[in-house]
């Protein structure tokens, strides 16, 4: 057996996850076709690659399918929460920077912060007979920052698609979303609230604490981790 280490199978993340690993003497590389979701790892004896999107990456940490994986703290707070007992952060990695953040329309001129938009919501709901939208993919983070802050007369809509679309889309009235710059908002005509981020998100190594592991296994991911750090 081996150590696994999930990696994103593609674009930018998988690249600078390649580029962070070769800073510390380990070579990670594709093999096989563009379409074959294999690697394979130098530099450290019984260390497997295993490319996988990032939002699979917190399931198979969490099953013990892999023992170490690179992914976004969005991902694996959204979907495993923030004191989940499964995973150990090991190092942030200094790139695929984004903040979860809450963004409404530009021209809702008097809605800037989270208390305008709580009693935006107010308003809302006295007016329609429904609770204003916010579409996200994010409702576990949402969900608790918004009761943290006091906001409570709203409700989340998935949305599995664009996001920054579903209020053009007469789907939402706001949305949470991740964002680096914020090119895509302002050119949806969205302005993001005056507000700490819900989240600041970058691309994070974790380390599985439910994977199993022999004693080949274990010297091998000892090694590891003594080469990165």
């Amino acid at each position: 057996m081996s150590v696994k280490i999930g990696v994103p199978s593609k674009g930018r993340l998988m690249e600078k996850t390649f580029d962070w690993f070769a800073e510390r003497g380990i070579t990670m590389k594709r093999t096989g076709a563009e379409r074959e979701y294999s690697g394979a790892v130098e530099g450290v004896e019984g260390v497997d690659l295993v490319l996988l999107s990032a939002s699979e990456i917190p399931r198979e940490l969490a099953a013990g399918r892999i023992h170490m994986g690179v992914t976004g703290t969005d991902l694996v707070r959204e979907k495993l929460g923030a004191n989940n007992g499964l995973v150990d952060e090991v190092a942030p990695m200094g790139f695929g920077h984004a903040d979860l953040i809450i963004a409404v329309p530009e021209c809702w001129v008097d809605v800037e912060t989270l208390d305008d938009l709580d009693a935006a919501a107010s308003a809302f709901r006295s007016e329609h007979g429904f609770r204003l939208r916010i579409a996200t993919k994010y409702h576990r983070l949402v969900r608790d920052y918004l009761r943290a802050q006091g906001v409570a007369d709203y409700q989340l809509v998935d949305s599995q698609g664009a996001t920054e679309g579903t209020i053009r889309n007469l789907t939402a009235e706001a949305v949470a979303d991740i964002t680096s710059t914020g090119e895509t908002l302002r050119a949806n005509h969205l302005k993001i609230l005056e507000a700490e981020p819900i989240l600041r998100s970058q691309a994070t190594l974790f380390l599985s604490r439910v994977a199993p592991c022999d004693a080949a296994e274990a010297a091998a991911l000892a090694a590891l981790r003594e080469r990165l750090a």
